[in-house]
């Protein structure tokens, strides 16, 4: 995928988010938001800030703690012809409408032979920050990616943020749409006039000849940290980030553990039958019999979220454990190094717990 253009004008994350909404929904009279906190000062991390002042309350409204019957809702509007984002404080959440979006929303297409479609997005938050705890800290992203029917997107940068939210709404198929907590105050070049970033297209963030590294969300900035920690010990990793996790672009991976001959995954989630895990896979099939390739995954520790900030800090990938990881695949587990790393901005002035 190609780099954003170059334009002095910057938002936060959360910025662009909101002005995709804003666009799309000034654009299409059938695109509406619902869900929880939607209407309220703060505006969803200012997501959906004062939305409902210039669109309607009919258009931007709190839904109650009833996520199977609200899905239901939304998935019923788009059936309808409309074009609901459906807003959720909490991936964990999800689990509350699995039977809505697994078996109604991604299969009903299928099932009528696409007489009908259901062009919902579904934003779903996920991420650290101290108080979140064991139910309220999860990211789900694997289990959807097994669901044919569904997309998924996990952008990082501002940029990805409102190309993929406008591509999301505009597209006839459910999408689910993971946000990290932590991305909300990211800064990057956004243009203003309303763009998509396309589905199944990884970005190649930076170039490196030694170990490839693919990290999903939040993790995508901790490898980035990684990458320069690890160009002062002469090691270029090549960071990418994919995007759009459903559908998958494994080429552009490939292509680039095909020249590194490394492969290092980092996850925002447990590793068993997870994102991680499906990377190597798919790798190991384009590349089996071919080349030889080093591989490791990393994500949560097996436990759940713990609640604590010294835990978290345990419990996460960052860039430190990512560039030894990485450094351990080039230089041999037996090489030495010690690395000081200044705990990350946005998680140092996180005073939580929401």
């Amino acid at each position: 995928m190609s780099s954003p253009p170059s334009d002095a004008r910057t938002l936060t994350y959360g910025q662009a988010l909101l002005e995709a909404a804003r666009q799309e929904m000034a654009r299409d009279a059938g695109v509406f938001i619902m869900g929880l906190g939607v209407d309220d000062a703060k505006g969803m991390y200012g997501t959906t800030a004062n939305l409902h002042k210039e669109f309607g309350a009919d258009r931007c409204f709190d839904t109650p703690l009833a996520e199977d019957a609200m899905t239901g809702v939304a998935i019923g509007a788009a059936l309808a012809g409309m074009r609901p984002i459906h807003v959720h404080q909490r991936m964990d959440f999800l689990l509350l409408c699995m039977n809505q979006l697994v078996n109604m929303a991604a299969k009903s297409s299928y099932m009528f032979s696409g007489a009908v479609s259901v062009p919902l997005v579904v934003r779903a938050i996920i991420g650290r920050s101290w108080g979140q705890g064991a139910q309220h800290s999860q990211a789900f992203h694997s289990y959807f990616m097994h669901v044919p029917g569904l997309k998924i997107f996990a952008p990082t940068t501002p940029y990805d943020a409102k190309g993929a939210m406008i591509a999301a709404i505009r597209d006839p198929n459910p999408v689910v749409f993971m946000e990290h907590r932590m991305l909300y105050s990211f800064k990057g070049i956004v243009p203003e006039a309303a763009y998509e970033v396309p589905f199944g297209r990884a970005r190649l963030l930076t170039h490196g000849k030694h170990v490839t590294i693919v990290a999903v969300s939040y993790m995508v900035a901790e490898a980035l940290r990684a990458k320069h920690l690890l160009e002062e010990v002469g090691i270029e990793a090549e960071v990418i980030d994919p995007v759009s996790l459903a559908p998958l672009d494994i080429d552009t991976i490939v292509t680039s553990v095909s020249r590194t001959g490394r492969l290092l995954v980092v996850d925002t989630s447990w590793l068993t039958c997870g994102f991680s895990g499906e990377i190597l896979a798919l790798a190991l099939e384009r590349l089996g019999g071919k080349q030889a390739f080093q591989a490791k995954r990393m994500g949560y520790a097996p436990t759940p979220c713990p609640t604590t900030k010294p835990l978290e800090n345990v419990f996460y990938p960052n860039a430190r454990t990512i560039a030894l990881a990485a450094h351990a695949m080039v230089k041999g587990e037996g090489a030495s190094w010690k690395i000081e790393v200044q705990e990350p901005r946005e998680i140092a002035e996180f005073k939580g717990p929401f």
